[in-house]
């Protein structure tokens, strides 16, 4: 394959990793408008950002191994139709709670992208250094969608509806499918690994049982019968789901591979910086909007310099990953973290655009250094004949993350607010963003312990 063909393959996989992540940019960007259009509860908007995270991070693993087994352009293609459905679905909602199902939709979709996009582009580019700047790519892309996300999103918001946030991705996931089929061949593992049926469903319900409990336990009460209930599934299941995949020949996630430090270590950083990343985008539009007032575009547009930042750093993260290894990426990415988070836990009904500025910059420097690293050591634990399943892993991680991040921090927010509803608003808010502080602190320490120069998970 001719490098230009090559490099074609990218850009094309790399539309779906840009709709699926400017979709859940602007999906943020329209919580607000929702709530005044149907009355939405704060619940409500965990789970209409949760139900897509869940239902994703639940398949990742398993849209991966059928990748690998029936071939990944087909399973690439059907990705993106069901994304495109779900997505005008959900523009047509007519309320919260038909939106929440038209987004799990979307998200069974959406599981069969990004991780089969990625290990396209790990058979695409054998080499380590050319599959490190072509992750790098990757990771830029992300930025890009962040950073055209909050502005489009705010402009759609404000000229057309928030529904229009959701048929954007319709033209661009038709294209992506014409693309794909003009352009990616058809690969395939020579063995693909058989299905985990019942490792599958109780990954689900783990999943859903612990976010549950998470999200409605302000509303139940921590210690009603509900709430602990969905807690003591979530450990039985847990239990079960480790002691079940420990015993398969070929499980649906091999609880071995966290026996190596770094791969174990990549993980629990994806989890962590997801979840800042999450709780960053769902509380940070509710205070722009909701306490300052500002428009979804004046938001948008504020929000800016974070979604640049990490789209440059992204682009460096994947240069430094793939001439000196994870440790440097990883280290500035939570310094930047811990100074961006620290400086929101100051924020006040009137903290100066300046101030904001300088903290979202920070956090996307800290975003954009810290993805690369993660992918890369996730992919150089397996073979790219099993590629889908090291992608998935890594991706599944990061909807984890995604999922407790704005699970977590809005529980807080419900649990805390008391008083007044912006001084309510703001006093839980310091909570929060106290959390990413630490969360950006463990990526520090983890990337001093785990990461090393050309360090990853043993094959």
């Amino acid at each position: 394959m001719t490098s230009g063909r090559r490099w074609l393959i990218l850009a094309i996989c790399c539309m779906s990793l840009f709709i699926v992540t400017l979709d859940n940019t602007i999906v943020n960007m329209a919580l607000p408008a929702i709530r005044r259009e149907f009355g939405s509860s704060l619940s409500e908007l965990q789970w209409t950002i949760d139900a897509y995270t869940i239902v994703l991070a639940s398949l990742l693993i398993l849209s991966g191994s059928v990748a690998d087994r029936i071939g990944r352009r087909r399973t690439f293609q059907a990705g993106l139709l069901l994304f495109s459905l779900g997505s005008l679905l959900c523009g047509l909602a007519p309320g919260t709670g038909p939106l929440i199902v038209f987004r799990a939709l979307q998200a069974i979709g959406g599981s069969m992208l990004n991780p089969v996009a990625l290990s396209i582009i790990t058979n695409t580019f054998p080499e380590p250094r050319e599959r490190a700047n072509a992750v790098g790519v990757w990771g830029g892309v992300i930025g890009l969608s962040m950073a055209l996300g909050p502005v489009l999103g705010g402009m759609l918001v404000d000229l057309v509806s928030w529904r229009a946030v959701f048929w954007i991705n319709v033209p661009v996931a038709v294209l992506a499918i014409l693309l794909v089929a003009a352009f990616v061949p058809e690969s395939r593992a020579p063995r693909a690994s058989r299905l985990d049926p019942l490792g599958q469903t109780a990954m689900t319900i783990l999943l859903l049982a612990l976010v549950s409990g998470i999200i409605e336990g302000p509303h139940f009460g921590w210690d009603s019968a509900p709430i602990l209930g969905c807690f003591t599934v979530a450990l039985a299941t847990g239990v079960f789901f480790v002691r079940h995949e420990w015993r398969r020949d070929e499980p649906l996630l091999d609880p071995r591979l966290f026996a190596s430090r770094p791969f174990s270590g990549a993980i629990v950083i994806a989890l962590a910086a997801f979840a800042v990343l999450s709780g960053f985008l769902f509380l940070n539009i509710l205070y722009l909007q909701s306490v300052r007032g500002f428009s979804a575009l004046y938001a948008g547009i504020l929000t800016l310099p974070m979604a640049v930042a990490n789209g440059v750093f992204a682009l460096v993260s994947g240069w430094f990953t793939g001439r000196i290894g994870a440790r440097v990426p990883l280290v500035i990415a939570g310094a930047a973290m811990v100074a961006a988070t620290l400086l929101l836990t100051g924020l006040t009904a009137s903290t100066s655009t300046g101030y904001l500025v300088t903290a979202y910059l920070l956090l996307g420097i800290g975003l954009g250094m810290v993805n690369s690293p993660i992918v890369y050591t996730a992919l150089s634990g397996m073979p790219p004949a099993q590629a889908g399943t090291a992608a998935a892993i890594a991706a599944t991680g990061r909807q984890i993350g995604t999922a407790l991040g704005v699970a977590v921090l809005g529980s807080i927010l419900t649990s805390a607010s008391t008083g007044p509803a912006q001084a309510g608003f703001l006093t839980a808010d310091r909570i929060s963003w106290w959390i990413m502080t630490g969360a950006g602190a463990l990526i520090l320490v983890l990337g001093l312990r785990t990461a090393g120069p050309r360090r990853s998970a043993p094959r």
